[in-house]
């Protein structure tokens, strides 16, 4: 785990907003996403998202702001509009990724290409932290293993942790 990493996961531990998970079974659990779209009604795509986030994952506790950044990892001349939510959720991790997976699929998205390319999308949805879980699963990785890459992440992601 890298220091921003470190650095986001304390702030969660001080603010006492993370879960431990402790008790077995199934409980409320603290989840961070990132979300992004440059195709369409951008702000509109993120906000479709965002509700049928709440209707098939669980309770939107905070949201930032929406904000316009220029493409990453590969060139596109349209822009994206970006921002970071928290929820409560019930399920485990690779239930939330499959739903995510399922909402970016119902709003158009076709997932990256053979050679793992980036490209243009309606919707992104990106699992960055869940409670203080480490994952390293192909499916999966918890922390997200590039936000700290991405300021697209973590302007957003800081804006909520507030």
């Amino acid at each position: 785990m890298s220091k921003e990493q470190k650095k986001v996961i304390e702030a969660f531990e001080r603010s006492g907003s993370l879960p431990t998970g402790e008790g077995g079974g199934r409980g409320h659990h603290t989840v961070y996403f990132s979300l992004g779209s440059n195709l369409g009604n951008k702000r509109e795509n993120l906000n479709k998202a965002i509700k049928l986030m709440e209707k098939q994952i669980g309770v939107l506790l905070r949201q930032s702001a929406f904000l316009e950044t220029e493409p990453w990892g590969f060139k596109s001349d349209n822009s994206f509009v970006n921002a970071a939510i928290c929820m409560e959720t019930e399920l485990e991790p690779l239930e939330v990724l499959s739903k995510t997976q399922k909402i970016e699929r119902e709003m158009g998205r076709t997932h990256k290409s053979v050679n793992r390319e980036y490209h243009d999308r309606i919707i992104d949805i990106d699992i960055l932290l869940y409670d203080d879980l480490h994952i390293n699963t192909p499916q999966l990785t918890i922390p997200h293993p590039l936000m700290e890459e991405r300021d697209f992440v973590m302007i957003p992601l800081r804006e909520i942790l507030r």
